[in-house]
């Protein structure tokens, strides 16, 4: 089975954030994911390109797959596109 890298840009204190990254541990085990945390709070650049819509799940290459809440659709879709 191939891994695949996740990156979900959010910051530490949004609870949105924890329920996405929570809800994409079953994906982690079925498909091999690595998911990849990044606080936008870091980063200017991050800040303002993701901070209206965090968490924003993106594949490694940053193709956007969901804001706000998982869209278990679009992740599969996507997941089923790279393979």
């Amino acid at each position: 089975m191939p891994e695949f890298r996740l990156n979900v840009y959010a910051r530490p204190y949004c609870h949105l954030c924890h329920e996405l990254i929570a809800k994409l541990e079953p994906y982690r085990t079925r498909y091999g994911l690595q998911v990849r945390v990044v606080d936008i709070d870091t980063d200017p650049d991050l800040e303002a390109r993701y901070g209206p819509y965090v968490p924003v799940l993106t594949g490694a290459d940053d193709t956007e797959i969901c804001h706000y809440f998982l869209d278990d659709t679009a992740l599969t879709a996507y997941l089923t596109k790279i393979r």
